[in-house]
C-alpha cells in the first residue's frame, strides 16, 4: 500500500510539471513574434513616460517569447484617455499595457464628471508599480512666499496638467483654505514646468520629488530658482523633513481634514502603475506580473534608472490591486467630502 501510494505521488508530481511545461511553453508561443503596446498615458518628456519607457525597454525579456514592446503616447485628462482606452478599446489578449497615472485609477471614485471615464479600476488586472512618489508644491523663490503658512493670505498662480497636480493643490484650496489660483490646460509636468521658467505660473503642486530630481535635477541645488513650500504626502520625504519642509497634513485642523488629505494623497504609494485590461487570460496576467517582478530586480534595469535619476521603489500587482480595493471600500460619506475637496469651487 505504502508503495502504491508512493507511486500515485510520483505520477502527480510527473503530471504537476508537464502540465507547468506544457503551460509555459503555450505562453511562449503565444507572446514569440508579437509587439506588446505600452499604452503611457502622458505627453512625451515627461515623468511617466520616462518610467513607462524604461519599463518597456527592460520587460520584454522576463514575458515568455520575448516580444518586442513598444511605447505609444495617449495623453488627455490626467491619463483618463489611456485608462479608458485600456480597458473600452484596446485587444483583452494581454497584448496591451497601460501605464497612466494613479490619479486615472481613482477618479471613477472621486470625479463628478464621470461621464467622461469609460474605465472600472477593480475591473483591472494589475501588473504593478515602480515607484511611489513623496509629492511636493514648488514655487518660484521671487513668487512672494516665504513659507506655506503666508499662502493663506497671499495669492499664488499655479500650473495644472490634470492627475495630481490637479487634486493636490485643489485639495489645498479646499480643504485647508490656500489661496492658490490654479490655471490648467498644460499637457504635461513638464510644459508646467517650461511655464515656471517663463514665470507664466508661478509653482506647480502635486509633483513628485523623482520626477524633479529626473526633469529638473538643477531645483534641488545650491542657488535653485524655487523653492519647496510644502509636502503633499503621507509620510514626508527624509531629506525634506530633515530641512524642516512642513507636511499638508499638519494643517489640517480636523480629523475629518486630515483623513481627507490622507486619501487624496494615497496615490503617492503607487505612483507608476501598470495594469492591463479585464478579461485578459488568467495565465498572461500572472506572466505579465512575474515579468514585472524579475524586471525590477534586473541589474541592468536598475543601472539605467540610476543613470536617469529615476527612483525605483516597486509595488507588486497583488500589492498595488490591494490598495485600490482597500481606497474602492472607503464609506461613502467619507468619498463625498474627497471629491468636493478635489472639485473646483
Amino acid at each position: 500500500m505504502i508503495g502504491f501510494k508512493r507511486a500515485l505521488a510520483s505520477c502527480v508530481a510527473v503530471l504537476a510539471m508537464a502540465a507547468s511545461v506544457a503551460a509555459q511553453e503555450a505562453l511562449e508561443s503565444f507572446y514569440r513574434g508579437k509587439t506588446v503596446t505600452m499604452v503611457i498615458g502622458s505627453s512625451a518628456g515627461g515623468g511617466y513616460d520616462a518610467y513607462a519607457r524604461l519599463v518597456g525597454r527592460h520587460i520584454g525579456k522576463y514575458i515568455p517569447g520575448k516580444p518586442n514592446i513598444i511605447p505609444s503616447n495617449m495623453n488627455g485628462a490626467g491619463g483618463n484617455t489611456a485608462s479608458n482606452y485600456v480597458f473600452s478599446i484596446a485587444v483583452r489578449d494581454g497584448t496591451v499595457i497601460g501605464a497612466s497615472s494613479p490619479g486615472s485609477l481613482l477618479d471613477p471614485l472621486l470625479s463628478a464628471e464621470k461621464n467622461s471615464l469609460k474605465h472600472e479600476p477593480l475591473k483591472f488586472n494589475y501588473i504593478g508599480s515602480a515607484n511611489g512618489e513623496f509629492f511636493t508644491c514648488i514655487v518660484r523663490n521671487d513668487a512672494g512666499l516665504e513659507s506655506f503658512a503666508e499662502a493663506f493670505e497671499k495669492e499664488v498662480i499655479i500650473g495644472v496638467s490634470g492627475g495630481t497636480t490637479h487634486d493636490m493643490p485643489r485639495a489645498l484650496v479646499n480643504v485647508l483654505g490656500a489661496r492658490l489660483k490654479l490655471v490648467a490646460g498644460y499637457p504635461g509636468t513638464r510644459e508646467v514646468m517650461l511655464a515656471m521658467d517663463k514665470n507664466e505660473v508661478q509653482g506647480i503642486c502635486g509633483q513628485g520629488i523623482a520626477n524633479i530630481s529626473w526633469q529638473r535635477p538643477d531645483w534641488f541645488q545650491s542657488g535653485s530658482p524655487v523653492r519647496v513650500l510644502v509636502q503633499e504626502s503621507i509620510h514626508g520625504d527624509p531629506e525634506l523633513n530633515r530641512l524642516g519642509v512642513p507636511m499638508a497634513l499638519s494643517f489640517a485642523k480636523t480629523p475629518e481634514q486630515k483623513q481627507v488629505l490622507e486619501i487624496v494623497y494615497a496615490q503617492g504609494l503607487f505612483t507608476r502603475p501598470y495594469f492591463m485590461a479585464p478579461d485578459v487570460p488568467r495565465d498572461r496576467v500572472d506572466a505579465m506580473r512575474n515579468a514585472f517582478a524579475q524586471m525590477v530586480m534586473d541589474r541592468e534595469f536598475l543601472a539605467e534608472a540610476d543613470k536617469q535619476k529615476l527612483i525605483i521603489s516597486p509595488m507588486s500587482g497583488v500589492e498595488l490591486e490591494s490598495i485600490i480595493r482597500k481606497i474602492y471600500a472607503t464609506p461613502l460619506p467619507v468619498i463625498e467630502k474627497v471629491r468636493s475637496a478635489v472639485l473646483p469651487q
